[in-house]
């Protein structure tokens, strides 16, 4: 492959390339002179026109200044805002043909990164392609003109496209955003997103319950000295009746992890209820909790049948969080076991179980891999629901040394997914029953995957 530095390109350049694929950011793939070329925001199909903004040794990054031939599946973004704003990347396509790249984006990650001959089962689509988050955190600055400017950020950047309404949050929250900004904007509190000045406000942080209609607004600061603070939550929640509680985060690190470890209670209460596949649970502002509750719940089924649980099995959940698939697994009979390093997560795990009756669910703290080591031996089954990084060097040892004849590994990438069903269909002697795609994220180019697999 041609290296860039031989080229004679120039930053700024124009380039006309043909788009062939879709890389894992959304982005459309190309070639000029045999470098691929990435571009966000054409689509396969499409003949462009596009602005070199980076040369990398073995590849190009553009941006799209043109679409000289169209792609069928090309269509208006729902949000005006779309060509600017770096949350979505792939509204400028259609539903059908978003179902479409992200299934290939599962077949080829399969066959590049883990060997394994399979084809995924047709995706499950989002009944809801828009309107469907149920959380939002919101960074905030304040302008010139004293105004606070509320937004995602310009794709590759750290800039502020200034929003009043998102089309893909769930309308019951993205109708408070406008309001809400005006109200900040009365106040004098400082608004410091990125830390560069005094601190102050960070980020807005929007909840909702998809079956309850409860709302709780939690605002993300570097300090506490937010006068006033305490009169405004108790406006808004007189204003809207369905916000259930306003909270304080603080977050004094200069970090991209957007909540700090310390939640205060301002106003009402500190949690909203939800209805979830059959349990009710309590979601904290700062809990992990699944942003499309419809497509969660459709994994449920899956796991129930795939593991009897009716039948009452003993399973084991690793990286249970607060019990999201634990509670309804032991709903329909199975005994669980969860494990999660979030101290917080565990606590309000067990609280739900007691809410809901459930003595089946039990719930561990600690390091999952070094749980697993203890807790696996006699398991009939097994769940994972890692992070995006995919399972510890620890985990995958735990699992194979005491493999349950049963695992579901529930995946939200699947590079990850595809390297760690290569060792578990190795050492460990699982066969890969099924592959289910289900996309939580429509308008992004991500994707969830369901992993079924199985000892003989």
């Amino acid at each position: 492959m041609a290296d860039v530095v031989q080229t004679g390109l120039r930053l700024g350049q124009t380039l006309e390339v043909g788009i062939d694929g879709t890389g894992h950011d959304g982005q459309g793939v190309g070639r000029w002179n045999d470098l691929v070329v990435f571009i966000p925001g054409a689509l396969p199909g499409e003949r462009v026109q596009a602005r070199l903004r980076r040369q990398a040794k073995r590849h190009l990054e553009a941006d799209l200044l043109a679409v000289l031939d169209s792609s069928a599946d090309r269509r208006r973004p729902p949000c005006i805002l779309a060509d600017h704003c770096g949350g979505c990347s792939l509204q400028h396509c259609v539903d059908s043909a978003q179902a479409l790249i992200k299934a290939e984006q599962v077949t080829q990650a399969l066959r590049r990164l883990s060997g394994l001959a399979i084809t995924p089962e047709p995706i499950w689509s989002a009944e809801r392609p828009l309107g469907y988050r149920n959380r939002a955190l919101i960074p905030l600055e304040r302008s010139a003109d004293g105004s606070i400017r509320a937004g995602y950020y310009r794709r590759g950047s750290h800039r502020i496209v200034n929003m009043n309404r998102c089309p893909v949050l769930d309308p019951r929250i993205d109708r408070l955003v406008e309001p809400l900004k005006h109200d900040l904007s009365q106040t004098d509190w400082p608004v410091d997103v990125n830390l560069s000045d005094q601190g102050g406000l960070r980020h807005l942080a929007l909840r909702v319950g998809h079956h309850t209609g409860e709302v709780l607004i939690t605002l993300v600061s570097s300090h506490g000295d937010l006068p006033g603070l305490g009169d405004l939550a108790q406006g808004w929640m007189e204003r809207w009746p369905e916000v259930v509680g306003v909270s304080l985060n603080l977050q004094p690190k200069a970090s991209n992890v957007v909540l700090g470890p310390d939640t205060q209670l301002i106003g009402g209460r500190p949690w909203l209820l939800e209805r979830f596949a059959g349990v009710e649970l309590r979601i904290a502002s700062d809990t992990f909790f699944q942003v499309n509750t419809a497509q969660a719940e459709r994994v449920i089924p899956l796991l129930v049948a795939f593991f009897q649980a009716a039948s009452g099995p003993r399973l084991v959940d690793a990286y249970c969080g607060i019990g999201t698939f634990a509670l309804p697994l032991a709903a329909a009979g199975a005994s669980v076991l969860g494990l999660e390093r979030h101290g917080q997560a565990v606590q309000q795990a067990q609280a739900n179980a007691q809410r809901n009756g459930l003595s089946r669910a039990r719930f561990l703290e600690g390091d999952v891999g070094a749980l697993l080591a203890d807790q696996l031996q006699g398991a009939d089954g097994l769940v994972v629901d890692p992070p995006r990084k995919g399972l510890s060097e620890a985990t995958l040892a735990a699992i194979h040394a005491s493999p349950p004849r049963r695992l579901a590994y529930i995946s939200c990438n699947p590079a990850t997914l595809a390297r760690d069903l290569a060792a578990l269909c190795g050492t460990s002697s699982y066969g890969l029953v099924q592959l289910q795609p289900v996309d939580f994220f429509p308008q992004t180019s991500h994707v969830e995957c369901v992993a079924l697999l199985q000892r003989p």
